[in-house]
């Protein structure tokens, strides 16, 4: 399988996931969900900014998991640029409610996001299922549970 190239920057503007969540591992993620070269932003966010983003660019006031913000007009574009926002306390909070540990529930935002960049979306139930499937594949490639499975 050929590799992308990769141009990452990683901002943990909320440290909480420094060292738990560190740059090689998430390059790792990133690269397994890359179908294209790409310049991607990962940063991580505390509440306060994790809702001003969603209120300022998506019109929902509070905080959400992940925002990607891509900035490749078309599928066909050479390479994928995007800001992929992960909200801290959000993904903490859900991995707590899903009885799954934070690396897991960030591995898979991270592959959320990236494939969000690429322009996979979940707006109907057809693109939903797709995305979700590629989700899984990526996921398990890397050696995690599928996200989507009920956990007990």
């Amino acid at each position: 399988m050929q590799k992308n190239k990769l141009s990452l920057s990683v901002q943990y503007a909320d440290p909480r996931l420094k060292d738990a969540v560190p740059r090689p591992q998430i390059r790792r993620w990133i690269a397994a969900a890359l179908f294209a070269p790409a310049e991607l932003t990962i940063r991580f966010v505390d509440a306060a900014e994790g809702q001003t983003l969603n209120r300022d660019y998506r019109g929902k006031d509070y905080a959400t998991n992940v925002l990607t913000f891509a900035y490749t007009e078309d599928e066909d574009s050479e390479i994928t640029q995007a800001d992929i926002i992960l909200c801290t306390d959000v993904l903490e909070r859900e991995a707590a409610e899903q009885k799954k540990s934070v690396l897991d529930h960030t591995a898979h935002l991270i592959v959320h996001g990236v494939l969000h960049a690429q322009g996979y979306d979940h707006e109907d139930e057809t693109e939903a299922e797709e995305m979700e499937g590629i989700e899984i594949e990526i996921l398990e490639q890397l050696g995690f549970a599928n996200p989507y499975a009920e956990r007990g």
